[in-house]
């Protein structure tokens, strides 16, 4: 008995773990930068913007990049940091392999 209430104990705890590590942009609201903010960075980095919208309590920019090629772009909502940018051809890079020279 006590096994099988650890084993659901593990499994009843495990989903919450997985959850919480996909959780980039934890910020209170109030500490929030405003959309234009992140409209304003889309602009200094040669984005044109189609949508930001909040995703997983990150900001997430809808756009295409300098050379026209669509982007999506995660944004942390308080510090305005790049966490990921996807291209829309299926390739994605985080802030920190960006920093590495991409590898």
């Amino acid at each position: 008995m006590r096994l099988a209430l650890t084993i659901l104990a593990c499994i009843t705890v495990l989903p919450v773990g997985q959850a919480l590590a996909d959780d980039d942009c934890f910020a209170p609201m109030a500490d929030w930068k405003p959309k234009e903010a992140v409209a304003a960075l889309a602009t200094r980095n040669g984005w044109t913007v189609r949508r930001i919208k909040i995703d997983d309590g990150c900001y997430e920019i809808d756009g295409t990049d300098a050379e026209g090629q669509r982007i999506e772009v995660t944004v942390h909502p308080s510090t305005l940091d790049v966490i990921e940018i996807e291209r829309k051809d299926g390739t994605g890079r985080r802030r920190d392999e960006e920093d590495r020279g991409g590898d």
